[in-house]
């Protein structure tokens, strides 16, 4: 049996199975990762494609008028099926790549992709749900259900089911050309990082780098059967040189090598500049065919934002109110760059590490003073902690099948000691892992025959792994990103709905998606929690509290630069997929420069390629989208106020935003469920206050 056919979780067509919730092999939860082969791929995908589209056409042979039962739920459960077999291949070629496993994943994803698109494009399909809608059924259904048949209608109008045939065809070519084009700027990315080393054969060069960092280094080193030390482009090696070392030949060759990573400055055939024209071209091309301006309106047609001038005004006024700050804080890096490290031009190499050297000196303590104090061992127990106390969970080790030896999986129990939800924990960088924090779905919540499905999540991250005998240990930006992922995992895991389009986070619009996981970043500033998760790497001792309220004083650090960054690379996004035409006389390069221009007081050299690395809007689901960052960091931080005006900790509040915000899922619009946890609809000036923004701050 091929293993990716044995792992979907479901019946095959014409037979009955029932399934339990409990994780093994015979109930199918979740994929035997060893034993998913290269080889395996094609056959099992091209099986169940051929059993979808054999479904679909039997559904539409059938006269009588659509149900619920008779016409969604075989469709949902084939999809599911097809998802359940490709989900673990595109995961594996994210966190074990290999040439012949990618080779496999980018000649099958365009037969996914023009799948997929066949079903938007569907006229029939359409008429069908249409039937459904206007049929007495609709009235009784549950909201969660008539979300989804409202949500399946856009759907149909956005995939172009309503277009003449030519443009449908047209259509379809365009998807499965994206679907390659951005999968081959995510290999390329990935590759003109791995390709990168820099040995030091002398320590001398590296003075400044903490002890643990030169380990690391060195091991590396000896791995590569080379004497010295090693570094790379990930970010847990390439991070500490541009904030730790004092050799600044060595930040700026880091800095010039991480900075121009897929372009015309490397290998020819990683170049990511002509992938981002024709991206940007055809997104243009897909949102005319389907009657749109550009590609930010259809972006926007399923988010909460309107249009891309409301996001476009958006930005520039929060933009406005930061900047004052953001001026200050280059001001006052320049001047101590200038009077204290006699560096009179700054650079944006020197930028980490001077203003590392100014928080030292202005707050008295180091990143690194503080990462002795956060090991994983003391870090995640804390995280647990929190969620159980907020939500009345338990959060227990437990075993599934997984990639690789560093890869743990935990269960979620409620108060009865019931199953909730699972979750993987891949928390190390490694050269066949591509870069950044994510979560994934890997089961989503649905009530099936058999009872209630238990949902599944991936949470992956990029940290340093343990150096010796020693726990790995985490900066405070590490904690806070690894409580970010987690924030998304509890929307996912914790919803209550049972209908698989709108459970978890299937249905949330996507600028609303990132309000739970920035909603726990939070959480990291409270003395009661970051306590209770610290312990010194080598003394055992708890983090002190002057440390801790020196930590909270230089939170808001240079937030004014960090917001216009954000702003810039939103901006950019957003007028890219709007108001600019590839190939039209201005290069995106040039584009980038006019929003710096108006935006940032930090510009990066003339040589630096940002977007050839921007995996977000290339291949990472936030095109015409980057602004949700911003945007729902309003939401969480006004929904936040409401725990500290009734206390961080107070399981009450946060048995209403389990059940308000995380329960719900997309089965309401996320300003509904907003409301109903907030008692109004949000406001700016929570996230302002946080952020250090405010004039009378």
């Amino acid at each position: 049996m091929n293993p990716l056919l044995d792992f979907t979780g479901l019946p095959r067509f014409g037979k009955t199975t029932s399934h339990s919730t409990k994780l093994s092999k015979d109930d199918s939860q979740v994929a035997g990762y060893a034993e998913i082969k290269p080889e395996h791929v094609a056959p099992a995908i091209e099986q169940l494609l051929a059993e979808n589209r054999a479904l679909i056409t039997k559904l539409l042979s059938d006269s009588t008028p659509p149900t619920w039962k008779s016409f969604v739920t075989p469709m949902e459960d084939a999809n599911e099926r097809l998802s359940r077999a490709w989900g673990p291949v595109g995961h594996l070629n994210a966190v074990m790549n290999s040439p012949e496993l990618r080779e496999v994943y980018n000649a099958t994803l365009p037969k996914i992709t023009q799948y997929y698109a066949e079903l938007g494009q569907n006229l029939a399909l359409f008429v069908k749900f249409k039937a459904l809608r206007n049929s007495p059924e609709f009235a009784g259904l549950s909201a969660a259900r008539k979300k989804i048949i409202e949500n399946e209608l856009r759907d149909f109008r956005l995939g172009g089911a309503e277009l003449p045939d030519v443009q449908k065809a047209r259509y379809l070519e365009i998807q499965e050309r994206l679907s390659e084009l951005s999968s081959r700027f995510s290999d390329n990315l990935l590759d003109a990082t791995n390709d990168y080393t820099l040995l030091i054969e002398s320590k001398d060069e590296l003075s400044g780098l903490p002890d643990d960092v030169l380990q690391a280094a060195q091991e590396a080193a000896q791995e590569a059967d080379k004497k010295g030390w090693l570094f790379t482009l990930k970010a847990p090696s390439y991070m500490p040189v541009m904030q730790y070392a004092d050799n600044r030949a060595l930040r700026e060759k880091m800095y010039r090598s991480s900075g121009t990573r897929a372009s015309e400055f490397g290998k020819a055939e990683w170049d990511n500049t002509a992938l981002m024209d024709e991206i940007i071209k055809l997104r243009g091309e897909e949102a005319r065919l389907l009657g749109f301006a550009n590609f930010g309106e259809l972006s926007l047609a399923s988010k909460m934002a309107n249009s891309p001038q409301q996001v476009v005004e958006f930005m520039r006024e929060l933009s406005r109110r930061a900047r004052p700050f953001a001026e200050k804080d280059l001001a006052e890096l320049r001047e101590f760059a200038r009077d204290e490290l006699g560096v009179d031009d700054l650079q944006s190499w020197d930028v980490g590490y001077a203003s590392e050297k100014l928080r030292e000196q202005r707050y008295a303590f180091s990143d690194q003073e503080v990462k002795q104090y956060f090991p994983e061992d003391a870090v995640l127990p804390g995280m647990f902690k929190l969620v159980e106390t907020l939500y009345g969970l338990q959060i227990k080790k437990s075993v599934a099948p997984v990639w690789h030896d560093d890869v743990r999986f935990f269960d979620i129990r409620n108060q009865q000691n019931q199953l909730v939800g699972q979750f993987y924990l891949d928390l190390y960088a490694r050269n066949s892992k591509r870069g950044g924090a994510w979560m994934d779905d890997v089961i989503t919540r649905r009530r099936k025959v058999s009872g209630i499905q238990t949902p599944v999540a991936y949470l992956n991250c990029n940290f340093s792994p343990p150096v010796g005998e020693k726990p790995a240990v985490f900066t405070h930006d590490e904690v806070i990103t690894l409580f970010h992922e987690f924030g998304h995992g509890l929307h996912h895991l914790l919803t209550e709905v049972e209908d698989l389009g709108v459970s978890g986070i299937n249905g949330v619009e996507w600028d609303a998606v990132e309000l739970p996981s920035q909603f726990m970043e939070n959480f990291c500033w409270e003395w009661d929690v970051v306590r209770g998760m610290s312990r010194q790497v080598d003394s055992g001792e708890r983090l002190p509290r002057p440390l801790f309220d020196k930590m909270l004083a230089a939170k808001n650090f240079q937030s004014g630069l960090q917001t216009l960054r954000q702003i810039e690379f939103a901006l950019f996004d957003m007028l890219m997929h709007s108001s600019f035409e590839a190939g039209g006389g201005k290069t995106i390069l040039q584009l980038l420069d006019e929003v710096r221009a108006e935006v940032a007081v930090l510009i990066p050299p003339a040589f630096h390629r940002f977007p050839h690395s921007f995996s977000h809007i290339f291949s990472g689901g936030y095109a015409a989208g980057y602004y949700s960052y911003k945007w729902a960091e309003v939401l969480s931080a006004d929904a936040y106020s409401l725990f500290e005006e009734n206390g961080v900790l107070n399981p009450d509040v946060g048995a209403r935003f389990r059940s308000e915000i995380l329960a719900m899922g997309g089965s309401r619009d996320a300003m509904q469920s907003f409301a109903a946890f907030r008692g109004r609809e949000p406001s700016i000036d929570a996230l302002l206050r946080h952020n250090g923004l405010l004039e009378t701050s």
